[in-house]
């Protein structure tokens, strides 16, 4: 995958994840939504595993100067921001 001109490499979980925000831009998905999507189990909210990835891939996502393309939305979960074509 290539990141303003970059590769960037993501583990398969990183790519679901980010394959489901895009398929979901726009729109407010929940963490236990992401967990069950993307991890195919019940969602436990003790486990911070969906923050952790979702702070990698906003890292490999990170490009100088532009927001980032994934935000937190308190209290619900994560959006992807829509790019305009």
């Amino acid at each position: 995958m290539l990141v303003d001109g970059q590769s960037v490499n993501l583990q398969a979980k990183e790519f679901k994840l980010l394959r489901y925000l895009v398929e979901h831009a726009g729109q407010v998905v929940t963490r236990s939504l992401l967990f069950e999507a993307v991890w195919d189990y019940n969602f436990d909210p003790q486990t911070n595993v969906i923050d952790v990835h979702i702070a990698r891939l906003r890292k490999k996502l990170e490009v100088e100067g532009k927001p980032n393309l994934i935000e937190t939305v308190r209290g619900a979960g994560y959006r992807m921001i829509k790019l305009k074509a």
